[in-house]
């Protein structure tokens, strides 16, 4: 596959950008923030004053006449999907980057945090159908090779099935995962699959607006159009109640995002895509390494 100079071009300012973000800012934050998949055997050896009593080794004990106690531990390897809403309202952006383009760098980031770890990362992007899967592997490479797709790779699809991207997500991932979902959740189908995923793995919901969406510039009449439906609609902009309302529905709206996903046992990050993320990345993964 040609890459253009332009694609080149940001792959590369994503990598020198998100490899200082990730030695600045994410020594150990990334690490302390997830636990592995289980635990492993470490060694077998005689019962010592302080050790837990439940970790006694009762048919160890038995055989020898002396107790035992079994130790393990945590299973630090990591699994981490990034599933990526590419449908067209990804597309979106007013300011200079699309919503596409700050999933691009914020996976690159995660990657990168992951890679540090020895962590495989895989990727899944999605519309309203499975539109292409990268397995699990580790490296810059591989890093580097997901940031190009996600910039790169045309969906056939034009509208958003959550619900069918974690159903895939559920076949291919048997071990218990760390699974990012990039989205602006115009899907109103996702929440049981939502919990489902939960369950079984550790989902955090990555929820990207455009300060567009948000709060309307006061621009007289203006044509919208969805671009996953082709719906058009006018709105007069210089009207007050007009934006009032306009920003009422966005933050009842996230409201209800952050309220959904709590409710079905998954994290939940709100990005503005005009703002710096990093920073936000760094609280968000403080925070859950001290619960």
């Amino acid at each position: 596959m040609v890459i253009d100079k332009e694609i080149f071009r940001k792959v590369e300012l994503i990598r020198i950008n998100t490899r200082h973000s990730v030695t600045s800012l994410f020594a150990g934050e990334f690490e302390s923030a997830f636990k592995g998949s289980g635990l492993e055997f470490q060694e077998l050896r005689e019962y010592l004053p302080g050790d837990e009593i439940r970790s006694i080794d009762w048919n160890v004990t038995a055989r020898t006449g002396y107790p035992h106690i079994k130790r393990f531990r945590e299973e630090r390897e990591l699994s981490i999907y990034f599933l990526v809403d590419i449908s067209s309202s990804l597309n979106f952006g007013f300011r200079e980057k699309t919503k596409n383009e700050i999933a691009a760098e914020i996976v690159s980031v995660l990657s990168f945090s992951a890679t540090i770890n020895n962590d495989r990362t895989g990727i899944l992007l999605f519309t309203d159908k499975t539109e292409l899967f990268i397995p699990l592997s580790r490296g810059i490479k591989h890093t580097l090779y997901m940031v190009r797709e996600l910039l790169t790779f045309r969906p056939v699809g034009k509208g958003t099935d959550i619900g069918k991207a974690l159903e895939y997500l559920g076949k291919i991932a048997n071990r218990r995962s760390i699974v990012f979902l990039f989205s602006d959740f115009y899907d109103n189908t996702w929440q049981e699959r939502i919990k489902i995923t939960a369950r079984k793995h550790d989902l955090v919901n990555v929820y990207l607006y455009d300060p567009g969406e948000r709060e309307l510039p006061k621009a007289g009449l203006v044509n919208f159009t969805d671009s996953e439906t082709g719906e058009g609609y006018i709105l007069d902009t210089s009207d007050r109640k007009v934006r009032q309302a306009y920003r009422k529905r966005f933050e009842t709206r996230l409201k209800e995002l952050r309220e959904t996903s709590a409710k079905c046992g998954a994290d939940f990050l709100d990005l503005d895509i005009s703002k710096e993320y990093i920073h936000k990345l760094s609280v968000f993964f403080t925070k859950r390494g001290k619960h």
